[in-house]
């Protein structure tokens, strides 16, 4: 399997570069579950596609404002991506960008009373002690929020409440899991009334999420980390659900990654963990038997992942489909759900 069978060309003006002005207008590409039919329609009306005693599991992350943009004493701008912090207090893993190679020991002013040492560094990859009263209270203070390279502007104070969902909770990523930007309060409880419940995971999404697929092979690419999460509530939740033969959805790539990833023998298991799982097609899945999500880069690991739950060809031609009906791409864009086929 080649990284080219899942490449596809995208016109610019199909990319969201802001969210709509109501997060549950956007559109839904609904897929059959027993054939190749689709069906047009909008997030508001997602209650129709619930089933009774359907599981639906949100990953609460909550993105932090992890941009930060300073300066060295030389007066040479720095941008720092913060990624995960280190067991070390006020210790964070970076990315970092400037003119010159960062050396251990560059000082960084990100405002008054707010600095940072770099303490190590590897490539982009830079380790850095954060310095203020109260770092937390600085990195939301001072910080940006981490969009993604396609959204090519500033964040604004919008982006601060949109690119993040309803339902985050435990601060971490420094991207957001997009499916779930879509859900409001009252959409899920219509959800609900439909017969929906709804479950947590936490992973915090990293960077990696954008990170293109640099070998032809598939079986060639390693996938970046994560940590995550489940709670024993979620676990026996899903657990009957599956038991009961009722659905479990995931809301979102990184929710059903979770899943996936802490699954054994067929049943979730509770706890923390970090995980590089690949999914591509030929993977059998576990837990999950539907998915919500948005639409994907080309050649992007997550558009694999799609494919594996519904079939290689099946999803290019509902990109096809969404490309020819003017869909909003990538994480301000529209949304599919995503039935596993009942064959696979």
């Amino acid at each position: 399997m080649q990284i080219s069978d899942f490449d596809f060309e995208l016109p610019e003006h199909l990319i969201a570069k802001k969210p709509l002005g109501q997060r549950d207008a956007s559109r839904l590409l609904c897929l059959s579950e027993s054939d190749d039919s689709l069906v047009d329609g909008l997030i508001r009306d997602l209650a129709n596609y619930v089933k009774p005693g359907d599981v639906w599991v949100l990953n609460d992350t909550k993105v932090i404002p992890a941009r930060l943009v300073g300066q060295k004493p030389s007066g040479g701008k720095v941008e720092v991506l913060l990624l995960e912090p280190s067991d070390q207090p006020n210790v964070w893993l970076a990315w970092g960008k400037a003119n010159k190679p960062m050396k251990p020991g560059t000082l960084i002013e990100f405002a008054d009373g707010f600095s940072a040492r770099v303490l190590k560094r590897d490539g982009k990859n830079i380790e850095v002690l954060l310095m203020a009263e109260d770092v937390g209270a600085a990195i939301e203070a001072y910080g940006h929020m981490p969009l993604p390279p396609y959204i090519d502007r500033p964040d604004t104070e919008e982006d601060k409440a949109r690119y993040q969902t309803v339902f985050a909770k435990h601060a971490g990523a420094v991207a957001a899991p997009t499916a779930g930007l879509h859900l409001t309060h009252e959409l899920m409880a219509a959800m609900q009334q439909a017969g929906a419940s709804f479950a947590h995971v936490t992973l915090h999404v990293g960077p990696g999420t954008f990170q293109p697929v640099q070998v032809d092979d598939v079986n060639q690419h390693v996938m970046h980390e994560e940590g995550y999460i489940v709670p024993k509530e979620t676990a026996d939740a899903v657990n009957q659900a599956k038991a009961e033969g009722r659905r479990v959805v995931a809301v979102g790539t990184t929710s059903l990654r979770t899943l996936e990833a802490a699954s054994v023998q067929g049943k979730l298991q509770a706890g923390s963990g970090r995980t590089s799982i690949f999914i591509y097609p030929g993977y059998h899945f576990n837990i999950v038997d539907a998915l919500l999500t948005n639409f994907h880069l080309p050649k992007s690991t997550l558009i694999m992942l799609v494919a594996a739950l519904a079939g290689r060809d099946r999803v290019m031609d509902a990109y096809a489909f969404a490309k020819g009906h003017a869909y909003r791409f990538y994480s301000y864009g529209d949304a599919m759900f995503v039935p596993r086929l009942k064959q696979l």
